[in-house]
């Protein structure tokens, strides 16, 4: 297949090892802030005397969900007034609410501030994802959100296992002391090297980042991939909320979940790379479907499965890393798909992705993850649900035509 002259790639200043580490660390500042609780949520669940028990999801469940709607703010901005400047208040934001948090004195506090720092990881994510498509378009985009996912999947691998080391020499208040540390860094980072990628309109008005909005609802590939990426990372964010339940309840492991659980997003981190390598030879469609329907099959076969012979560790743990790493070959082509067609709004649609995906996922995760009664079961077939109707939104995005990548 030919390249399309509008894929290569624009020129940087800094090399493309160090674009990509510098955007997946951008990104990972968000999977930072919520996998890093993780070892933390039955501490802080006795420390806060808290009636119910999955109630200490919320610690999760409140980041995500102030993670959602404030990017579409924050997408706008980023193309009236350039990257560069969003993104350092972002950080400045995101660093603050992690120090805040340490000091909280009642849970419903600590949510509160949970809250405030997702809004601001929303500005890093939204710009993240903004400079990518500023620089790279179409199978391009793809195999570099690729590679920047596979960097990202750093962070959820041994997040767990860095928050589980810290809780051995200090509370749980050390942990947000490391986010805003980790906010820090990055800041001084992206000040140092990362250029202005973006074009800044300072004419731009709310009414421009309105219309850019309806534009995307009106482009159906975006809208559509949009809405698929959505409901299928409900599926994601159901598992982390509540993995520590799972794991150390029903399979009590005990501080081990934190390895079980750096397995499942081992296995995401290594499909990212062969996303990466095969991305250009097969296209974004055939990988991203194939991948879709694979992860729904393996969702009603464990289903099914854990029914009849009951809640094994040894049947449960394949599937979830084979589910988990279906996902490599799914989320860098979704956003692709959906932002292929932007260019000098690539904030604006970034924001909508961002804010589509993460409020749903995060919506449905959180019911998927409260619905834990002891069992996988619930979450299983949350699983399966969830791919089901992501599944439907490519169909009709495609008008049924799964298998062919212009």
């Amino acid at each position: 297949m030919a390249t399309d002259p509008s894929d290569e790639p624009r020129a940087l200043r800094i090399s493309t090892v160090e674009f990509v580490a510098l955007v997946a660390w951008l990104m990972a500042l968000n999977a930072l802030a919520i996998d890093v609780m993780l070892p933390a949520l039955d501490d802080i669940a006795a420390d806060f005397a808290l009636q119910d028990p999955n109630d200490r999801q919320l610690v999760v469940v409140a980041y995500v969900i102030g993670f959602g709607a404030p990017q579409l703010v924050w997408g706008p901005l980023s193309d009236r007034f350039g990257r560069r400047p969003i993104l350092f208040a972002a950080l400045i934001g995101y660093s603050a609410m992690g120090w805040l948090a340490g000091w909280v004195g009642s849970f419903e506090q600590l949510i509160a501030v949970r809250l405030f720092q997702g809004m601001f990881a929303a500005g890093a994510r939204v710009v993240a994802i903004a400079v990518v498509r500023d620089v790279y378009a179409g199978r391009n985009m793809a195999r570099i959100m690729s590679w920047i996912m596979t960097v990202f999947m750093a962070v959820p691998i041994t997040a767990p296992m860095i928050g589980q080391a810290v809780l051995y020499i200090a509370p749980w208040p050390g942990l947000f002391m490391l986010l805003g540390g980790a906010g820090l860094v990055m800041l001084l980072w992206s000040a140092l090297r990362l250029d202005e990628t973006g074009e800044r309109d300072p004419e731009r008005s709310p009414g421009d980042g309105a219309r850019g909005y309806l534009s995307l609802l009106r482009t159906r590939v975006s809208i559509g991939y949009t809405v698929a990426g959505g409901i299928l990372f409900g599926a994601l964010f159901a598992f982390i909320a509540s993995a520590e339940q799972v794991f150390t309840e029903v399979f009590e492991t005990g501080d081990r979940f934190v390895l079980w659980f750096a397995v499942i997003a081992a296995a995401l981190a290594a499909t990212n790379i062969v996303n990466a390598r095969l991305v250009h030879r097969f296209g974004m469609r055939w990988l991203s479907h194939g991948a879709l329907i694979g992860f729904t099959l393996l969702a009603l076969i464990v289903l099914g499965l854990m029914q009849v012979v009951g809640q094994h560790f040894a049947l449960f743990m394949p599937f979830m890393a084979a589910m988990f790493g279906l996902f490599g070959l799914i989320g860098a082509n979704f956003n692709a798909l959906a932002m292929e067609p932007f260019g000098r709004s690539a904030g604006t649609a970034s924001a909508a992705y961002g804010f589509a995906t993460t409020t749903a996922s995060g919506l449905l995760g959180g019911i998927v993850g409260r619905a834990y009664d002891g069992s996988t079961l619930p979450l299983l077939a949350g699983f399966a649900a969830l791919g089901l109707a992501s599944l439907l939104a490519v169909l009709v995005t495609e008008r049924g035509r799964l298998f062919v990548d212009p």
